[in-house]
């Protein structure tokens, strides 16, 4: 493993604590289908959200959620709906795309910027 994906992990565990302490149930993590992938997916009051987590270690090279673009934006919603085929039991009334930025600077605590409803 590389530093790369260490930082990428600890992201998702912070996101998925952070949306866990908001009373959400996460459902999935890191769900792979040849579409791609999804980094969470939670309910949130009957409501399937897909969660793309982006973590940097500083803002050198701009927000971490800057880095997710329309067409990340346009497969997340693809992968959605391959997700909601591949588990038809889950039932909820919508589904919605949200991002969460994490900033994780080595020698301080990481911070969290949660966008809803993205796409």
């Amino acid at each position: 493993m590389t530093a790369k994906d260490d930082l990428g992990r600890l992201g998702e565990q912070l996101a998925a604590d952070h949306l866990s302490r908001m009373g959400w149930r996460v459902l999935d993590r890191n769900w792979r289908c040849p579409a791609g992938e999804v980094d969470i997916v939670a309910l949130d009051d009957g409501e399937l959200v897909i969660v793309e987590v982006k973590t940097r270690r500083s803002r050198a090279y701009g927000d971490p959620l800057e880095g997710v673009t329309d067409a990340k934006l346009t497969r997340l919603c693809v992968l959605a709906g391959a997700w909601r085929r591949a588990h038809p039991a889950v039932r909820a009334r919508s589904t919605r795309i949200d991002l969460i930025g994490v900033l994780a600077p080595l020698r301080a605590p990481a911070s969290i910027d949660h966008l809803r409803a993205a796409a």
